[in-house]
């Protein structure tokens, strides 16, 4: 008798799933056992005499940097050609008694907490920043659950997803909040306030009242929240999409088509000059022609003519491809495979390079098994 469930599939099996389940939590008692090993084995920080020893692995020292500014008033010309009085700020001087001071905490290698606290044992100048390596802490532990999905879908793929999705909305929200709706709303409608208040830096220049208009049609789009106003936050979505559509037709049209057809254009024979290589007479004399030169090569040139028309010649059903037309069609065929799959290739190794700095991220900053930069 079969064991596998009414889908098919052996995971819908109860049995089946208990034990995928079981064997899921040995390998995370594992992993939890060795993160505890490594932990009270501890990690060598520094060398030499400086040399310490850390009961952990993945923390993150800074190093305190004092940050002090002075005023002065300078004479700059403002943009009707009149002179004006602003007032800079530029950083202390030794001896000077800074007006506005912070402190910065500046990311450093644990040679140099371990060099430090050699000769200062009380030292407080580089110290482990607790934030920063809970930081580094959950990055981790969410990588780890962002993997756990190559054994099935589980809580915690499902808790990183959220996080992930949540944190980037909000992220964006607050990046759209005060690089457009301040600057280009707020400040619009009421320039002397937002200076005053919400950005110092702002530039006041007047009251700009066309500003009203994406006012207007941004509360229209929000009557989408509402079952009886939906019908309002039509007029706003397709002014949006047809103004995104028109501008990106644009841009479509002048950096991909224009710019192929004036590939079309190159001379098939490109000649090399003499001035333009500074090479001897003798050398440009023997050979020419730049037949497999860089970009605007001869090659380049006669390459990329064979596959317009080739590639033209396959798309071209108005007539039956056979004969010379069948073969040309053939041609295109094969420079239509070698652009797909190297675009395919393209972003299979962007993905492997995102996958290989996850792993390097792991092993290096939390783990600390690798030291490839020499951070610890």
């Amino acid at each position: 008798m079969s064991t596998m469930g009414s889908t098919g599939s052996p995971l819908n099996d109860p049995a089946v799933a208990r034990r995928a389940h079981r064997m899921m939590l040995a390998v995370l008692a594992v992993i939890g056992v060795l993160l505890v090993v490594r932990s009270y084995i501890g990690t060598t920080v520094g060398t030499g005499e400086a040399a310490r020893n850390t009961h952990g692995f993945g923390m993150v020292y800074v190093e305190r940097a004092e940050q002090g500014f002075v005023s002065e008033r300078v004479t700059e010309t403002g943009k009707d050609g009149v002179a004006v009085e602003v007032t800079k700020w530029k950083p202390v001087t030794p001896g000077q008694t800074p007006e506005i001071s912070w402190t910065n905490w500046n990311e450093t290698t644990g040679d140099a907490w371990a060099t430090a606290s050699m000769k200062d044992a009380a030292q407080s100048s580089i110290e482990v920043s607790w934030s920063r390596t809970v930081g580094v802490w959950a990055a981790a532990l969410l990588t780890l659950c962002v993997f756990s999905f190559l054994w099935r879908d589980n809580p915690a793929y499902k808790l990183a997803e959220s996080v992930v999705i949540g944190v980037s909305a909000g992220y964006w929200m607050v990046v759209a909040l005060w690089d457009t709706m301040v600057p280009k709303l707020v400040g619009a409608l009421a320039p002397a306030w937002t200076k005053a208040n919400l950005m110092p830096s702002f530039d006041a220049v007047g009251v700009d009242w066309w500003a009203l208009v994406p006012l207007g049609l941004g509360l229209l789009l929000l009557c989408r929240l509402s079952a009886r106003a939906s019908w309002l936050g039509v007029f706003p979505l397709a002014f949006i999409v047809g103004t995104f559509a028109g501008l990106k037709f644009v841009q479509y049209v002048e950096a991909d088509l224009v710019a192929q057809v004036a590939t079309m254009f190159d001379p098939l024979l490109v000649v090399k000059h003499q001035a333009a290589l500074g090479a001897d007479a003798a050398t440009v004399a023997a050979s020419p022609i730049d037949w497999a030169g860089s970009v605007g090569g001869s090659l380049a040139a006669i390459l990329i003519l064979v596959g317009v028309l080739s590639v033209l010649a396959y798309f071209f059903f108005s007539a039956e491809h056979k004969g010379a037309l069948g073969r040309t069609a053939k041609v295109g065929v094969w420079y239509l495979m070698i652009t797909f799959g190297a675009s395919f290739g393209f972003t299979v190794m962007g993905r492997i390079a995102l996958l290989a700095a996850r792993f390097e991220f792991v092993f290096d900053d939390w783990l600390w098994l690798i030291d490839p930069a020499g951070k610890h």
